[in-house]
């Protein structure tokens, strides 16, 4: 699969995590579980990544030690959530492969992924030079994805898996919420926290936080007078669930629902909010990529799927 990326132009991010690449090999087993492909469709068929990674070194070649340690984690460990849920938003989780961390959540059944677009590149140039990225699904499973659309303004991306270790479709994905969340909205946040602590005086200190957690806060609304489309130097979102460097492009879902409301990406050093892309640019950029024929995937794809009313 080969389409265009798409590139809004805007503001350089400024994040307050390294970004030092670390190249690992992936592990050669695969993981297993009961799946039932969807053959209902003419989409192209996902495909093995097994064959992937052996020609992919160029991608792989630093991520052999990151990889492992995430993907044993995830593979032998459950994040519990508060309640039941229509859609499971921890299986709808997934991580990205690289030591720096950074987390994303799907969003369709297709194996569509959003995620900040600070996680993927900070420049087009640097964009034009990764347009593929490797995660783990939130049980340890590994898949390639290619990224799609890129809207550093709003500070979002999406991406599509092309390759899993399971692959077919459909992937387990998490609903849009109908509408924006109310002051005060209790809220749910799951990410991947990074395992090196910045706060350090020397490098290299792990953090021994867990590779997904789950933490529980509120909504506080929207920062006064910032324009909700305009993510590019802090989030317009303001919330109280605990994140860590790592935790950028994490799913923020309505605690009650499980509906995704948003997404974390950074922190106000200043006040200590968190703060993130709110329901209103992520709306406005998954029909914006809709309403363009989805960079020219043809019908038939669910690019996003609303929660039902």
């Amino acid at each position: 699969m080969t389409q265009d990326v798409e590139v809004t132009t805007g503001s350089t991010r400024q994040t307050r995590s390294s970004t030092r690449r670390q190249q690992l090999t992936p592990p050669t087993t695969t993981t297993t579980s009961e799946h039932v492909p969807d053959t209902s469709s003419d989409k192209p068929p996902i495909e093995w990544l097994s064959s992937v990674l052996t020609h992919s070194t160029r991608v792989l070649r630093n991520q052999r030690d990151p990889v492992m340690v995430k993907r044993t984690w995830l593979s032998s460990n459950t994040v519990p959530l508060p309640t039941t849920y229509p859609l499971n938003p921890v299986d709808a989780t997934f991580i990205f492969a690289q030591e720096q961390a950074g987390t994303a959540v799907c969003i369709s059944p297709d194996g569509v992924l959003l995620t900040c677009s600070h996680c993927i590149a900070e420049s087009a140039s640097e964009l034009s030079q990764n347009p593929t990225h490797i995660l783990l699904s939130s049980k340890g499973g590994i898949v390639s994805a290619r990224v799609m659309a890129w809207d550093p303004t709003r500070d979002l991306a999406l991406l599509m898996i092309t390759e899993s270790e399971l692959p077919h479709r459909p992937f387990p994905y998490i609903h849009l919420a109908l509408t924006p969340p109310k002051a005060n909205t209790r809220l749910i946040c799951i990410g991947h926290p990074g395992s090196e602590d910045l706060e350090a005086e020397r490098r290299g200190v792990p953090t021994e936080y867990d590779t997904l957690v789950l933490s529980e806060g509120k909504f506080h609304g929207l920062a006064k007078g910032q324009d909700p489309q305009d993510n590019s130097d802090m989030g317009a979102l303001k919330h109280s669930c605990w994140t860590y460097w790592g935790h950028s492009g994490a799913g923020l879902f309505d605690r009650r629902t499980g509906a995704l409301v948003g997404l974390h990406s950074s922190w106000d050093e200043d006040t200590g909010m968190r703060r993130g892309v709110p329901f209103e640019a992520v709306l406005a950029f998954l029909e914006e990529f809709d309403g363009r024929g989805g960079n020219g995937m043809g019908e038939g794809w669910k690019w996003f799927v609303r929660e039902e009313s």
